[in-house]
């Protein structure tokens, strides 16, 4: 089973996302949180597998989160998904340590394609 925590403070995203993610066998999601101080608190404490994380958050920042748990927990993969998609933050969120990084118009269907192959690998 693969724990996946998510960091959304966009309400129809959210659900999209919790919708999608409820929808592939092997994916459980664990957590949630709108805000980056209460997504690091609860990411860190609880110790998903998975974290999908936007940048652009109503309080806080989502490259306080990944810098965070980069920090704290290397072992949690972070996937952003965000429609701040510039090559500079592209390049930060690399740098921040995140495993993957995706356009949040465009690419939405990616990561549940990845976590659904993270998932299968795991029921093998």
């Amino acid at each position: 089973m693969v724990r996946v925590f998510l960091v959304e403070d966009y309400p129809a995203v959210s659900a999209r996302l919790e919708a999608m993610l409820g929808a592939i066998a092997g994916v459980t999601l664990v957590g949630r949180a709108a805000a980056a101080e209460d997504a690091t608190r609860t990411i860190l404490a609880d110790r998903p597998d998975a974290v999908v994380l936007d940048l652009k958050l109503a309080k806080g920042s989502g490259f306080d989160v990944l810098r965070a748990v980069q920090e704290q927990a290397p072992e949690i993969d972070v996937y952003v998904l965000s429609n701040l998609t510039g090559e500079p933050y592209r390049r930060r969120a690399a740098l921040f340590g995140a495993r993957e990084f995706f356009d949040k118009t465009t690419e939405f269907k990616r990561v549940r394609d990845l976590l659904a192959v993270r998932a299968a690998q795991t029921l093998d």
